[in-house]
């Protein structure tokens, strides 16, 4: 199994943007958050969270692509699988909870984080009420994709309220890796 170490390694081969090493970022806190709460690998989750949009600075046209193929190549083929779900107009089946949880998380943590960054206490005060306020503003974050956030708590079979705040209680101790 890969390890963190090479996971980063090869984030670093294929990203530079610091929003988006902060975005991977979140999302592997979240993923090792998730996978304690379920009883699953922590870093088998994380590496996925990590590496999820590892090829999108690179190469936007293919992404996933140039990952899952990496991935896949190194016999990570459940990493890989959950990667090219964490859009559903990709066209795969989520099916596992590492799938359904990236999923749920991608999309929804970068909108947690751009409602942060504009309040003084960024993520230490944060509510999900600030956060579902701003989630029905389709102007705020217009890069956010409500129907992917509503469908990924749907798959995971949580409550958008409880994920929201799951997600904030991840943040929190991260705060200054994750909002740039």
């Amino acid at each position: 199994m890969m390890t963190r170490e090479e996971a980063r390694e090869i984030l670093q081969g294929l990203m530079q943007s610091p929003a988006l090493l902060a975005h991977v970022r979140s999302v592997e806190i979240v993923m090792e958050a998730y996978a304690k709460k379920y009883g699953e690998d922590a870093d088998h989750w994380a590496i996925t969270g990590l590496l999820h949009d590892a090829d999108y600075e690179k190469h936007p046209e293919e992404h996933p692509k140039i990952i899952t193929a990496l991935l896949e190549e190194r016999g990570e083929g459940e990493k890989a699988h959950a990667i090219h779900c964490h859009y559903t107009k990709w066209g795969y089946k989520c099916e596992s909870l590492l799938d359904k949880a990236l999923l749920a998380s991608d999309e929804l943590t970068g909108l947690i984080i751009a409602v942060a960054r504009l309040r003084p206490n960024k993520l230490q005060d944060l509510t999900p009420k600030s956060v579902k306020k701003k989630l029905k503003d389709k102007n705020f974050a217009a890069g956010v994709d409500r129907s992917e956030v509503n469908t990924g708590v749907e798959l995971l079979g949580v409550d958008l309220t409880d994920h929201i705040q799951f997600i904030i209680e991840a943040l929190r101790p991260h705060e200054e890796e994750v909002i740039v």
